[in-house]
């Protein structure tokens, strides 16, 4: 991609309604645009960033078992009135009326949604356990949305539903969540710790919050220190084992952590001292099982092995990826500029042209760009008429994870400069070094 022929308008001051480095560092780098209170648009750097954020998350709820399907956004308001949460959920719902006068809403979650699909479909214990999910925007009329996408009114959401025979069945959908969450978390460069927390609105009796530690967090959070050197579950995990899944959950429940909410003052302080952890934390997944809450209102049984009716056990599990972006950002920057983990970075390596209109400069810049195009990897070529300064100070803002710096001097030796954005490390190569270098980066 040539960023003479791209849109990425970026800001050179930082912009006055940002209060947090996140929302800062997104608009100076032209990743988000306002259109109104709590609703962005997401620009082309921003929703490149976005999408490596989708992908990674579907491909660990693929790998869990959970299949993906798509509902959508404006719902009737009769499934909420079945469930009995059209009126109890409050202002936060925005409730809208079709042409025929029809009451509607703006979904700020599916559980009735999915519970209805279910009940059409599925009639048998034999077509337990399922797990559907979507990516989805949702909108929650929050009273003061702040801090750009972390805390707005429209927003992306995986969310996530199990439906299975039994309760012991439903608790082991909530253990193969929880494992696949720990994994999300830490193949976008996080660590997440796991706290009991609130059902709030969406109900059920056991629920654990997923928090990554930010001073900017909106919430305190308590946990043991322990949580650092935990293991995060690995590519082999069997999400059908019921043991080793029990395993890993009892591994990252057996030491205190719990959202402010849901804090004991008297369980905390029975920790020493040297091993309490009490900061700030940003919530970026929330997983609850609620049993018959939405299956009991709404008739959603199967015929069990005994030849009876059964209320299904369900639960949901929630990530929002665009809370995740500005989460990564908050966890990985510097005074430059956002340092993306190279899983979610928009591009790979941006090549910096320090000489458009010099031969050498030129054909060497274009070696590197189309040689490590052809090998599936994501280039931004910096090739636009701007000082070299600028260009320094674009290409770490923007935080890709490797600089290749063409410049007259080097060029003509046939040898580039690469700069680490993370390390700052820097060091002159030959061409096919750096290539090489680059290919298994």
């Amino acid at each position: 991609m040539r960023l003479s022929r791209y849109f990425m308008p970026i800001l050179k001051e930082n912009p006055k309604e940002a209060e947090i480095i996140s929302h800062r560092l997104m608009l100076r780098a032209g990743m988000i645009r306002q259109q109104s209170q709590g609703i962005y648009s997401w620009l082309p750097l921003g929703k490149r960033v976005l999408d490596k954020v989708n992908a990674i998350i579907r491909e660990e709820q693929n790998r869990s078992g959970a299949i993906e399907l798509l509902m959508p956004t404006l719902q009737s308001a009769e499934l909420w009135q079945e469930s009995g949460r059209y009126d109890a959920y409050g202002k936060e719902m925005l409730r809208i009326k079709d042409r025929q006068d029809r009451p509607m809403l703006y979904g700020p979650t599916n559980e009735e949604m999915v519970t209805d699909i279910f009940r059409s479909y599925v009639k048998s214990y034999k077509n337990l356990p399922l797990n559907l999910y979507h990516i989805q925007l949702k909108f929650r009329d929050e009273i003061r949305p702040r801090f750009g996408t972390m805390r707005s009114r429209e927003f992306l959401m995986k969310d996530a539903y199990s439906f299975d025979l039994t309760k012991e069945a439903a608790e082991h959908s909530y253990r193969k969540m929880f494992a696949a969450y720990l994994r999300t978390f830490s193949r976008l460069g996080l660590r997440a710790i796991p706290m009991r927390a609130d059902t709030g609105p969406i109900g059920g009796n056991l629920s654990h919050e997923f928090i990554i530690l930010a001073e900017t967090g909106e919430s305190e959070v308590f946990s043991h220190k322990d949580f650092v050197n935990f293991e995060i579950p690995g590519a082999e995990t069997d999400f059908d084992d019921v043991a080793g899944l029990q395993a890993i959950f009892d591994k990252w429940t057996s030491v205190y952590a719990a959202t402010s909410e849901m804090h004991d003052e008297a369980a905390f302080n029975a920790i020493p001292e040297g091993d309490r952890l009490s900061a700030r934390g940003i919530e970026v997944g929330h997983i609850f099982y609620f049993g018959t809450k939405y299956s009991e209102p709404m008739g959603a049984k199967v015929q069990g092995p005994d030849g009876k009716e059964h209320l299904v056990h369900m639960g949901s599990y929630g990530i929002g990826p665009t809370r995740l972006v500005p989460a990564i950002i908050e966890a990985s920057h510097d005074e430059n500029g956002i340092i993306w983990p190279a899983s979610v970075a928009p591009f790979d390596v941006v090549v910096i042209n320090m000489k458009p209109g010099d031969d050498a400069c030129d054909r060497l810049s274009e070696t590197v760009h189309s040689g490590l195009t052809t090998i599936g990897k994501d280039v931004l070529h910096d090739d636009t008429d701007e000082r070299a300064g600028t260009k320094f100070a674009t290409a770490d803002l923007i935080g890709v994870p490797f600089q290749v710096i063409v410049g007259p001097r080097s060029a003509g030796n046939g040898e580039v400069e690469l700069k680490n954005r993370k390390t700052g490390e820097r060091e002159v190569l030959t061409l096919e070094a750096a290539m090489n270098k680059l290919a298994g980066a």
